[in-house]
């Protein structure tokens, strides 16, 4: 596959943009928003300048012949071309349903759909197409040019001669994939989204700062990040989204989103991308 659409300028999609653009391939990343897509140019610039210091093995690549590669543009009709395209607007039902209708007219017959999301099911997603044997979900960590897997789910549907394409596409560009079932919030995040949530209550109720929490985790078990800062580098947007689906697909009370978290997203600290979360980052901004 070498032409790869990329929908959503955001972190994420901006991340796989940069990913299979330094891979070599044809990217036209689309986004509603202009002001979304120039901040992506900026961003992937900036990150293949940076990518010698974080990856010193990989090969030197030149930021300009890396943009040269994408087409930003604000227009879905320029997906006519492409063997896969790799889905990563925000996480809200409405937003997703009438762009996959979208989708479903525009591809080309055969085009794999990847769907990036953090909970959502894909069988759901893959219903709003009339084939969802060519839609797998995709879902990229951030951020997506470093991490070095991919966690990749077979909705019900969903062909192996799909799951094998995207694979081949992964490896191509150095990534590997881990293979799950369908289900909301897969593995990572069904994991994941309850030890975030339960570190925001600890929070809440004064057990300790978010610091505190996040140098425990970092000291004690060795993880790279704390949950909080896991929350504000995901955004606390896309955490709040991701419990909802949780808490209503599974019915189970354990992912009830701590209000903390509400509170934090209807104030607008989303985050490292808002500059202030749990923790504060406007000197990195």
């Amino acid at each position: 596959m070498k032409r790869i659409g990329v929908v959503g300028a955001g972190t994420m999609g901006t991340g796989v943009a940069q990913l299979f653009a330094s891979g070599g391939h044809e990217v036209v990343l689309v986004d509603v928003v202009a002001s979304a897509l120039d901040r992506a140019r900026e961003e992937i610039a900036r990150g293949v300048r940076l990518m010698p210091l974080l990856r010193p093995a990989e090969p030197r690549r030149d930021p300009g012949e890396v943009t040269g590669r994408i087409r930003f543009t604000t227009d879905l009709e320029e997906l006519r071309a492409a063997d896969c395209v790799v889905e990563n607007v925000t996480e809200k039902w409405e937003v997703k349903r009438p762009l996959y209708a979208d989708l479903d007219r525009i591809c080309p017959p055969g085009a794999v759909l990847g769907v990036n999301t953090s909970a959502m099911p894909i069988t759901r997603i893959a219903s709003l197409t009339g084939r969802p044997a060519d839609v797998v979900g995709a879902h990229f960590m951030n951020p997506a040019p470093l991490k070095p897997t991919v966690e990749v789910i077979r909705g019900f549907h969903t062909s192996d001669g799909t799951v094998e394409r995207f694979r081949a596409l992964l490896a191509g560009v150095g990534k590997g994939c881990v293979v799950v079932g369908d289900s909301p919030g897969f593995v990572t995040n069904r994991v994941m989204m309850l030890t975030v949530n339960e570190a925001m209550f600890l929070l809440r109720e004064g057990v300790a700062s978010a610091g505190d929490v996040d140098r425990l985790f970092k000291e004690c078990f060795g993880h790279a990040m704390g949950p909080l800062e896991t929350a504000d580098l995901i955004g606390l947007d896309t955490v709040l989204y991701s419990l909802e689906v949780l808490y209503d697909d599974l019915n189970e009370s354990k992912y009830r989103p701590c209000p903390l978290l509400r509170t934090m997203v209807d104030a607008g600290l989303l985050g490292r991308k808002s500059g202030r979360g749990f923790h504060s980052y406007e000197e990195v901004r």
